[in-house]
């Protein structure tokens, strides 16, 4: 080998040994970054429902034309979780599968209703694209003002009283999941709790 190919087979490991330097430093910094970062629940807008509220008693007709009854005390004791949703919003369509787990795996009884507004045949279209005849699924502008539904998704948690236990947006399961968590620590939201928490921790 010449004396510039040896030169340029040494620049280049120099080079790989600086990019491998370089990539172990990132994976360092992206460690001490998870352990810092709080876990994050479902944002609470300043127009929403408060925790602790009764939720707006609406009787509604579903899209498949049956009567159904939002707030107040529930006749099975069950909570009620109400989420809005769009076909036009693909973060609600990646959400679709969450809430079919949840609505499994929750303990506690758990009516799961979809609500938006809008054209009905579009809204047709969707429940059958997503297979979304198992959920009550509700066409109500109204409900959205009286929910708070500014921004989508969103979903309410209603105890089985008829008690507003969580609420926010939600765009991911474990948004989903801090509903539920929320609702058992007896906070608005799972930052409220970290939130008081903190200054604890550092005492």
């Amino acid at each position: 080998m010449t004396t510039a190919g040896w030169i340029a087979f040494t620049v280049l490991w120099l080079v790989v040994l600086a990019l491998a330097a370089a990539v172990l430093a990132l994976a360092r910094q992206i460690g001490v970054l998870h352990e810092r970062l709080q876990p994050v629940g479902a944002l609470a807008l300043p127009k929403n429902l408060k925790v602790g509220d009764a939720a707006p008693a609406l009787d509604l007709t579903t899209i498949a034309g049956d009567p159904l009854h939002i707030g107040g005390a529930h006749p099975r004791g069950a909570d009620t979780l109400v989420v809005f949703v769009s076909p036009s919003c693909p973060v609600c369509k990646s959400l679709l599968p969450s809430l079919r787990s949840v609505q499994r795996q929750e303990q506690r009884p758990l009516d799961l209703i979809l609500a938006s507004d809008g054209a009905r045949l579009e809204h047709l279209d969707f429940i059958a694209a997503e297979s979304l005849q198992q959920f009550p699924y509700v066409l109500s502008e109204a409900l959205g003002i009286a929910y708070g539904a500014g921004r989508l998704p969103h979903a309410v948690l209603i105890d089985g009283a008829g008690i507003v236990r969580a609420n926010g947006l939600v765009n991911s399961r474990e948004h989903l999941d801090s509903l539920f968590e929320a609702r058992e620590l007896g906070v608005a939201t799972v930052q409220d709790y970290l939130q008081k928490r903190a200054p604890r921790s550092a005492a």
